[in-house]
């Protein structure tokens, strides 16, 4: 009866969620929303698993600013830096874990974006010398309860900023999350809706005032299975549910018309598809996950590359957690993540 009291709490939480989602919801997808920053992995860990991964629960802190739901006993003092590289793009992120109570969770954190310098030029290309930045930085803070040994809701608060050049703003977003798992862990079930908000102060005002635009909303749906006789892992994350184009258009009509996506291409630009070779004691993982999203939008006509796919891999040696994980946006970029994280708790024993 359990089992069932609490798979009821997780459909009625979810179709609590559908019925939040804010009307502007046509607006969220590619290229349609600021603060696109916030769909990138806060981790090499989610790196692996393809950029995304809400339902594994695993006592990874950072996998808790995916889904706050994710946060539980293992992730009490656990503090965790990180830093990945995106071509000329640099970003950072600190995150500390700590539980109030047995059952009440909390996690802090913030993550840093640096475009690095670029040069001012005048209108007709001509360089004046003259340089400047651009920087995202988001601050989180994330609380979780657990109701039953095998279901947990979270939720997270979320003031985002950004600076370009002279130009500044600030939004306020919130995310909120469930995740069930079985007793034994085979089975795991993750629900989020992320980045609900709208900016408080915008880029720029026009004759109607301050121009402000909403968060990159992000409905998601995540399984895991977990095999009982065997060091593997699978994964699947159904993404932005709550929009079904995921595809870009053209603004400029002198161009050759863009091809229609088909309806499978389509479906499968919501999903995400991981495995994970790990052994019972999780003190390693090696993943290998493919993004069809991803595949489309990064990979180049008539050149192979391996856009879409990721892979990482991580140890656990005593205090330390290690975590690395590569993947490709296009031909010629290849991103690398890295992870560190330290439990306090051994330091006072």
């Amino acid at each position: 009866m359990r089992i069932d009291r609490n798979i009821v709490r997780l459909v009625v939480l979810l179709t609590g969620l559908l019925t939040a989602l804010p009307t502007r919801g046509q607006y969220v997808g590619s290229g349609s929303s600021t603060f696109a920053f916030l769909d990138l992995p806060v981790s090499a860990r989610q790196n692996a698993l393809g950029g995304e991964n809400i339902s594994i629960r695993d006592g990874e802190l950072s996998s808790a600013f995916a889904n706050p739901a994710l946060l539980g006993s293992l992730t009490h003092n656990i503090v965790q830096i990180g830093y990945a590289y995106y071509g000329t793009n640099h970003f950072g992120s600190a995150m500390y874990g700590y539980n109030f109570t047995e059952h009440d969770y909390f996690a802090g954190g913030i993550h840093y974006l640096d475009y690095g310098t670029m040069r001012y030029a005048e209108s007709s290309g001509e360089l004046t010398g003259a340089t400047f930045g651009a920087r995202d930085i988001l601050l989180e803070a994330a609380y979780a309860r657990q109701l039953g040994p095998m279901f947990t809701i979270g939720v997270a608060l979320k003031p985002v900023m950004s600076f370009y050049e002279s130009y500044s703003s600030f939004a306020l977003g919130a995310d909120v999350g469930a995740h069930f798992q079985m007793k034994d862990t085979t089975l795991q079930i993750g629900l989020a809706l992320k980045n609900i908000g709208w900016q408080l102060k915008g880029f720029h005002s026009d004759e109607s005032g301050q121009h402000l635009e909403m968060l990159p909303i992000n409905l998601e749906l995540g399984i895991n299975y977990r095999v009982k006789h065997a060091p593997l892992r699978f994964s699947l994350t159904i993404h932005n549910i709550q929009s079904w184009d995921l595809g870009y258009s053209r603004l400029n009509e002198t161009e050759l018309p863009v091809k229609p996506v088909g309806w499978f291409d389509m479906m499968m630009r919501h999903t995400i598809w991981a495995v994970d070779i790990v052994p019972k004691s999780e003190r390693f993982y090696l993943t290998i996950s493919y993004n069809h999203r991803r595949r489309m939008e990064f990979n180049l006509q008539d050149q192979r590359s391996l856009a879409g796919f990721a892979a990482g891999v991580g140890v656990r040696i005593k205090m330390l957690r290690l975590g690395f994980a590569m993947s490709q946006m296009s031909k010629q970029n290849f991103t690398y993540q890295v992870s560190l994280a330290m439990d306090v708790n051994s330091l006072m024993k």
